[in-house]
């Protein structure tokens, strides 16, 4: 437990992808993604009960060597390519209250496709939560001013370039732009109430946990490749 609030964590693991094919499985470091989280999570004692949601019995099994619980498997209805994180966070608690006989306060999401992630990324995130009485806390990373949403092109079907903001033709200098951030999937802490009464993972009242060092977000073979290089490279120093 957690400052008197019970946690469950949860590690959203489906076996389809279209960008990498089983890529939670995919090894960085030369441990699987799923697995990585499994390590992170064996040394967050604060952690009541951490389970994988998945529909793969490959990914159960690897979850379940790590520490992990895999207790059911993913219902079809929530396999596909375009099923959101309430729906699969809602699902998972709403099953493990009930296998477990107990009431969760607080589910906090690990996506294994963050495999810089630390104990101590987990813990300032639910402390933030708490502390502040928050509704959610997601861990976020600044955005590059390259990608700065004001500095964004769009090309219509007649191939005509255009600012995708019209803001963005006054912006001369990095220095006029406001810091945008974007999620890291590092970490999410939500309450209970959020998920199940506002029915979201972005309450009324949402803050940010900052991550100062770079995260990767694994979506491609790049980014695969980038954070093998990059754990490799912290090996060596």
């Amino acid at each position: 437990m957690f400052l008197d609030k019970r946690l469950l964590a949860v590690v959203p693991a489906r076996g389809g992808s279209k960008g990498i094919k089983l890529k939670n499985l995919r090894t960085v470091g030369g441990v699987p993604l799923v697995a990585r989280v499994g390590h992170v999570v064996a040394k967050c004692n604060f952690i009541d009960r951490a389970v994988v949601s998945t529909d793969s019995a490959e990914i159960a099994r690897v979850a379940v060597a790590t520490g992990l619980a895999a207790p059911f498997f993913r219902p079809d209805s929530l396999s596909g390519d375009r099923i959101g994180d309430w729906d699969v966070l809602v699902h998972t608690l709403n099953s493990m209250e009930a296998l477990d006989g107990t009431r969760y306060d607080i589910v906090v999401m690990l996506q294994p496709t963050s495999p810089s992630r630390t104990p101590e990324h987990i813990r300032n995130t639910v402390t933030r939560l708490v502390e502040g009485d928050f509704d959610a806390v997601w861990t976020v990373s600044e955005t590059d001013s390259k990608s700065h949403p004001l500095k964004q092109l769009v090309v219509d079907a007649d191939g005509r370039l255009d600012w995708y903001d019209p803001a963005g033709a006054a912006i001369i200098a990095r220095q006029q732009l406001k810091p945008v951030y974007h999620r890291n999937g590092i970490a999410y802490a939500i309450t209970r109430s959020c998920l199940l009464e506002q029915k979201t993972i972005m309450g009324a009242r949402t803050a940010a946990v900052v991550i100062e060092e770079h995260a990767i977000n694994i979506d491609t073979e790049y980014d695969l490749e980038l954070a093998n290089f990059l754990m490799s490279h912290q090996r060596d120093v």
